[in-house]
């Protein structure tokens, strides 16, 4: 199966999530982050205090799931971008989440380790963005180790929550 999974939440939000591609579950329900590792991303969001269904718009770089759920390829990366700067331009977020490397490299054009620039505040077009890791690749690791990555991402969202309800 691959369906479109263009976008889910509030169109007006100031804050954009971007992710990857759909996943076996976004595929089959047609929407992106319903997944085990959407499910901990909208967990930690709400341990965060953003409010997900008010504040929040959700979409993939990739608009349909790669075949047996590899890693989008530069070509789809590039036939998809179009479709998610128009999704940016119309959803007019002032912060953008850019859930791991995929993400980043699509829209900040970075090939740096995300681990070197993740909790920092880039400013791009009139935007902030802010990359955290991959929901998925937090799984990984245990939710005690305050110095995981899991925590590192707990911390860069609290970051978010400070700048998205100051500015409104």
């Amino acid at each position: 199966m691959s369906n479109l999974v263009v976008g889910d939440g509030n169109v007006f939000a100031d804050l954009l999530i971007v992710g990857e591609a759909p996943g076996s579950k976004e595929d089959l329900e047609g929407r992106p982050f319903v997944g085990k590792s959407g499910k901990l991303l909208k967990n930690l969001l709400e341990i965060s205090k953003i409010n997900i269904y008010d504040d929040v718009y959700f979409c993939n770089v990739i608009k349909s799931r790669p075949p047996k759920n590899r890693k989008p390829t530069k070509i789809e990366v590039f036939n998809h971008k179009p479709w998610l700067l128009q999704q940016i331009k119309l959803v007019d977020p002032r912060i953008i989440i850019l859930t791991g490397a995929t993400a980043m490299k699509a829209i900040l054009e970075l090939n740096e380790p995300i681990s070197n620039i993740r909790g920092k505040w880039i400013k791009k077009n009139d935007r902030q963005f802010m990359i955290i890791f991959h929901p998925s690749y937090l799984l990984r690791f245990s939710k005690d180790d305050i110095n995981n990555p899991y925590a590192l991402t707990l911390k860069d969202l609290q970051k978010v929550r400070k700048k998205l309800y100051s500015i409104n």
